[in-house]
């Protein structure tokens, strides 16, 4: 469930893309969130902020910020990873829901350095939570990458924060947690080991292969053909529709990919299910504070005939604030439907 790739050195830009993949539509808009909108971290209200800097994210039901790029070229993927445990509430360090997790990140920091000295620093834990819809407590681990180039993985395995921060730290997919992915890789072709490049949708395998084909990219000649190449890669990973296995219902597909890069600051987007690609340069938004949030409704606008592409920045619009989902809201919610069951 989800592959990311960062190309460090696309002729003088930072490229990223990740591919999303879940079980169902995850009805996802692209959001505008300038500089200044005060959030907190969505379990206890402690910790508040206001945002430093603007950003552009994905998210998932509108509720849940799953991906995107801040104004100084910091950039972040949620992606899955069933080995995640969050460890215990420990009252002396501060939390963040799992909603807010990569938002926090993207309003408060510009470079991914800057990001993990916090978290080792406070030992911020991640709490957990349910989704509404589905009744599912995402297992969730997080990956940064900056335009330096700079990059980190960041797990919580049996309670413990785990910031694994290296610039070769190109890929990253599932399961198993980072430093077991490391060391499976070895065993392959061009990696140390003979093993041909593998082909299933496995995370293990995916990982092989997107780092097997991000290592042979050529060098752009423009932003276009650099885009362009890293999606390829992304494709290479994506998992095709298909009707689950026996005994695996929950098989996912890729629903959705990204490209941000990080020097130009142009965020690309391309549903699997409507595909029309379209991007948003930072630059065109009004990131300042007091602007209001806007949203792309990539639902509605993607669906229509002939849908949308291209440059799509002036086709934000106004439709009230983003409100991610909060633990109290949360549990208001689930409360309601179990009376209702």
């Amino acid at each position: 469930m989800c592959t990311r790739v960062l190309w460090p050195d696309a002729n003088g830009s930072v490229l990223t893309g990740r591919n999303m993949d879940f079980r169902f539509d995850l009805q996802t808009n692209l959001w505008a969130l300038p500089r200044g909108v005060k959030r907190d971290d969505g379990v206890a209200g402690e910790l508040s902020w206001s945002a430093k800097y603007g950003s552009v994210v994905a998210t998932a039901m509108d509720i849940f910020s799953a991906d995107g790029i801040n104004e100084a070229g910091l950039s972040g993927h949620i992606l899955w990873l069933a080995e995640s445990n969050y460890g215990a509430r420990d009252e002396s360090r501060p939390v963040l829901s799992q909603a807010v997790w990569l938002q926090y990140i993207l309003d408060n920091f510009a470079t991914v350095a800057e990001a993990v000295d916090w978290m080792n620093q406070t030992q911020v834990q991640i709490a957990p939570m349910v989704d509404p819809t589905s009744g599912v407590e995402p297992a969730l681990h997080l990956a940064l990458d900056d335009a330096t180039g700079d990059s980190a993985i960041i797990e919580y395995i049996d309670g413990k924060l785990n910031a694994h921060h290296d610039r070769s730290y190109t890929v990253m997919t599932n399961s198993p947690p980072f430093d077991q992915q490391l060391e499976l890789l070895k065993g392959y072709e061009g990696f140390g080991g003979d093993k041909p490049i593998p082909g299933s949708t496995v995370a293990s395998d995916r990982f092989v292969r997107a780092a097997h084909y991000a290592a042979r990219l050529p060098e752009p000649s423009t932003q276009l053909q650099g885009i362009a190449a890293i999606l390829s890669v992304m494709r290479n990973a994506a998992q095709p529709f298909r009707t689950p296995d026996e005994g695996k219902p929950d098989a996912s597909q890729t629903i959705w990919q990204v490209v941000a890069d990080l020097t130009n600051k142009r965020y690309v987007y391309e549903s699997t299910t409507r595909p029309n690609i379209v991007w948003v340069d930072l630059t065109d938004l009004d990131l300042r504070e007091g602007a209001p949030q806007l949203k792309l409704d990539l639902q509605s606008k993607l669906a229509l005939q002939g849908g949308i592409a291209g440059n799509v920045s002036s086709q934000f619009a106004d439709s009230g604030p983003l409100n991610l989902l909060t633990i109290p809201v949360m549990n208001e919610l689930l409360a309601a439907a179990k009376k209702k069951s």
